[in-house]
C-alpha cells in the first residue's frame, strides 16, 4: 500500500492546472466518431482517461500521441474515427471510470452486436438501472440483470423517445446525446425528474457542437437530437480543469499563496464556481487572464449547495473545518454513489484529523476550527478524498499519514510532485 506523509507547510507558487477530465473524455469520444483525423491537445493520461481511450480503440478508432507541453506532462492525441463505431474487441474495461462506462455503453450499442463491459472497484456498485429500463423497452438484452459488472448488452439502440432521471447522473443522458445522432431518424430524451450536474451537459453539447453536431436544449427538461447527422473532424483544446485546480485555490486560502494557470474563466465547466464560492467565505482572491491566484485568508461558512457541484464536496469540506463559524454542504447525496461513498468518505477520515463534522443522508454540517490536529487516515481508495486530505494536512498541528495515496492517479497522476513544487513537505513510503 502506498503512502504519503505530509508535514504541515505553506504553499507558494503557480500551478499548471491540468487539462479537464470531463472534457477530455468529451473530446476523444466525439473524435472517435468523427470519419477521418482528429488532433485534441493537452491531454493528461489519468486512469480515467486511459479507460476512454481504450474503450474507443476497442469501437475502431486508431489513437496515437505527440509529446505535448513538458511542463504539466500532456500529450496530442491523433485519432482516426471511421465516423460509425464498429465493435473490434468484444469486451471494454473501464477501470474504475464513470464517464467511460456510461458515455460508451448506448455508443457501443449502434452496432448491434454483443459486447461485455467490465470495470474494478466501486464502478461495479455505480447504478446503470436507468440505462436497463431504456433498453428493456427497446428489446435490448443485457445480463446479468442485478445491473453490476460485468454486464453484456446484446441488440440496437434504437430512435425514439427516452425518459431519463434527471438526479441520478448527467452521465446517462451524455451517452444518449452522443450516440443519438447517429440514427436514421430523430430521437428526444425527457428528464423525468429536477436536472442535477447541469454543467456537465453543457459541456457534452459543446463537444459536440465542436464536432458540427446539433442538439436542441429545452430548458434541460427536453433535448432534442435530429438523426442523420455526421461528426465532422476537428482540432480541439482542453483547458484546465477547475475541479482539480478547486484543491489548489482551498489550498492557497488555508496556509499560502497560490496562481493556478491555464483556466478559462468563460467556462462552461458548473465548477468554475469555486471561484465564486471561495469570494462568498472570504478568501482573497483575484482572477484575471487566463490565472486565479488565492492567498493565506480567514474564511468564514456558509451553506452550499452542492446539486450541480459535487466534486467541489470534498475540498469545500475541508475548507469548512477550517473556517470561522458553520459550513451546511446540502443537496449531496449523489455523493454517496461515485468511488467511494464521499460524504462518509470525508466526514470520517476529517474527523480522524480533529474536525468537527457531522454527516446526513445528502449533505455535511462543519463546525470550523482554527487548527486540525493530524494523524493518519485513508483516502478510501478516492482520488478526490486523497487530495482533499493533503490539504486539510496544511493546517495541522502535527503530521498527516494519508494511505492509499496512488489513487490520486485515477484522475491527477501528478498531484504529489505538483504538491511539492509548491513547497509540500512529502515523505512518500510503502506498508503492506
Amino acid at each position: 500500500m502506498k503512502c504519503v506523509k505530509i508535514t504541515p507547510a505553506e504553499l507558494k507558487g503557480q500551478i499548471a492546472v491540468p487539462p479537464s477530465k470531463s472534457i477530455s473524455h468529451r473530446m476523444l469520444i466525439c473524435a472517435s466518431l468523427a470519419h477521418g483525423e482528429s488532433i485534441i491537445s493537452n491531454i493528461a493520461i489519468s486512469d480515467d482517461v486511459v479507460a476512454t481511450l481504450k474503450g474507443i480503440k476497442a469501437l475502431s478508432a486508431k489513437v496515437r500521441f505527440v509529446k505535448g507541453n513538458s511542463d504539466n506532462a500532456t500529450y496530442n492525441v491523433i485519432i482516426n474515427g471511421s465516423g460509425f463505431p464498429e465493435i473490434r474487441q468484444s469486451t471494454i474495461d473501464c477501470l474504475e471510470s464513470g464517464s467511460t462506462l456510461r458515455f460508451l455503453i448506448p455508443i457501443a450499442l449502434l452496432g448491434g452486436k454483443e459486447i461485455t463491459f467490465t470495470g474494478r472497484g466501486r464502478l461495479s456498485q455505480r447504478p446503470l438501472d436507468v440505462y436497463c429500463r431504456i433498453f428493456e423497452k427497446q428489446g435490448i438484452n443485457y445480463y446479468p440483470n442485478t445491473g453490476g459488472l460485468p454486464i453484456t448488452f446484446s441488440g440496437k439502440l434504437k430512435p425514439g423517445v427516452f425518459y431519463v432521471d434527471g438526479n441520478v447522473s448527467s452521465q446517462f443522458i451524455s451517452g444518449l446525446l452522443f450516440s443519438l445522432p447517429l440514427l436514421d431518424t430523430d430521437s428526444e430524451i425527457i428528464v423525468t425528474t429536477p436536472m442535477e450536474s447541469k454543467g456537465y451537459i453543457d459541456l457534452t453539447i459543446d463537444a459536440l457542437k465542436k464536432f458540427s453536431i446539433h442538439v436542441e436544449n429545452h430548458n434541460y427538461e427536453c433535448f432534442k437530437v435530429k438523426g442523420n447527422q455526421f461528426y465532422k473532424p476537428t482540432y480541439c483544446r482542453v483547458e484546465g480543469d477547475y475541479s482539480q485546480c478547486a484543491f489548489w485555490l482551498v489550498a492557497g486560502a488555508l496556509n499560502g499563496n497560490i496562481t493556478c494557470n491555464d483556466l478559462d474563466l468563460n467556462s462552461l465547466q458548473g465548477d468554475k464556481i469555486i471561484i465564486d464560492i471561495l469570494s462568498k467565505m472570504g478568501a482573497t482572491l483575484a482572477a484575471e487572464h487566463n490565472s486565479v491566484n488565492t492567498r493565506s485568508s480567514r474564511t468564514f461558512g456558509i451553506t452550499i449547495d452542492a446539486s450541480q457541484i459535487p466534486d467541489l464536496v470534498p475540498p469545500l469540506a475541508v475548507l469548512g473545518a477550517l473556517s470561522r463559524g458553520t459550513t451546511k454542504i446540502i443537496n449531496a447525496g449523489r455523493l454517496k454513489l461515485k468511488e467511494s461513498d464521499r460524504l462518509k468518505a470525508i466526514s470520517t477520515e476529517l474527523a480522524k484529523l480533529g474536525a468537527k463534522i457531522t454527516e446526513f443522508p445528502d449533505g455535511l454540517e462543519i463546525y470550523g476550527q482554527i487548527m486540525l490536529e493530524g494523524g493518519t487516515v485513508d483516502s478510501w481508495n478516492d482520488h478526490r478524498i486523497a487530495m482533499a486530505l493533503a490539504v486539510a494536512a496544511l493546517r495541522c498541528k502535527k503530521p498527516v499519514i494519508i494511505r492509499n495515496s496512488d489513487s490520486v492517479s485515477k484522475s491527477y497522476p501528478n498531484f504529489w510532485s505538483d504538491f511539492r513544487k509548491l513547497g509540500g513537505i512529502i515523505d512518500e513510503f510503502y506498508l503492506r
